[in-house]
């Protein structure tokens, strides 16, 4: 059995989630977004976390990445289409927080169809293109953590440098609102929903 455990952090809000699989006591850390000692409370006596997986390469889920390896000593992960995201970090912290940061650097990348093992646990990488060019979601059984491609009641920001807003229209209709309406969705920023909610009432994308 999975336990879902979260911390909401950093300028934006962002949520950071500790997935573990109650089994094994192994974890992993989704989107290590800003103040790592909130995301390292989250980890009980026990925990075993084996690595870092972020859902796509904006600061606002990344910049706790290097201080959670250091104490972790685990790698951390991101789709290769994002790396041209992490390229640009220093750029965009400097224009939205006033200081120029420096971007995680990746021990390896995901792909679509990679399947994380976390201990029982078998997380699936959907690719899921339009907020960024590497955005990816990650599904479990019924839940998807969904990154910034899909919010309860809106979507991903595609105002941005490298978005795509048909790209995230196409992937969310093709790749998202093709799984189970019950499959429960944690998103980035704000309140989970679930697929059903979103295909019904969701005003920018309808099934």
């Amino acid at each position: 059995m999975e336990r879902i455990y979260q911390a909401t952090v950093g300028a934006l809000r962002s949520n950071s989630y500790l997935l573990v699989d109650g089994g094994s006591s192994e974890a992993i850390i989704i989107d290590a977004g800003d103040e790592p000692h909130k995301i390292l409370a989250m980890l009980k006596p026990g925990f075993k976390v084996r690595r870092i997986v972020a859902t796509h390469g904006h600061f606002d889920h990344v910049l706790a990445v290097d201080d959670l390896r250091e104490a972790l000593g685990v790698e951390f992960l991101i789709h290769r289409e994002d790396q041209a995201v992490l390229d640009i970090l220093p750029e965009s912290t400097l224009r939205i927080l006033g200081v120029s940061l420096k971007p995680p650097k990746p021990d390896a990348y995901i792909e679509d169809g990679d399947i994380i093992q976390v201990g029982g646990l078998a997380l699936k990488v959907i690719h899921t293109p339009g907020h960024s060019p590497g955005s990816s979601c990650l599904l479990t059984g019924r839940t998807l953590f969904s990154g910034d491609t899909l919010f309860a009641g809106s979507i991903g920001r595609t105002d941005i440098p490298l978005a795509d807003p048909e790209r995230i229209v196409e992937s969310i209709k093709a790749k998202l609102y093709t799984l189970p309406d019950d499959t429960v969705v944690y998103p980035g920023h704000g309140l989970q929903t679930t697929i059903g909610s979103e295909k019904r009432t969701n005003p920018f994308v309808r099934a």
